[in-house]
């Protein structure tokens, strides 16, 4: 799949700049950052959907009660 995107000679000159300093070509460095964002961006609504869960039942488990619960040591 191609995608074209329009940009401005500054906006040129400045993820030419960015690929240079990152040793790669403008598309790479493109196509890299726009699915980190999508990564960070689902981290975050999972890290906000967990959190939401917590809210609704704060109990908490430490790593101890954890390993003992897996390792059945209660």
């Amino acid at each position: 799949m191609a995608v074209v995107i329009e940009l401005t000679g500054e906006e040129e000159r400045l993820a030419e700049s960015y690929a240079k300093i990152h040793g790669t070509s403008v598309e790479e460095a493109m196509k890299r950052n726009f699915f980190e964002l999508i990564e960070d961006e689902y981290d975050a609504a999972v890290a906000d959907a967990a959190y939401r869960d917590y809210l609704v039942n704060p109990k908490t488990y430490s790593h101890e009660e954890v390993w003992n619960a897996l390792l059945g040591d209660e």
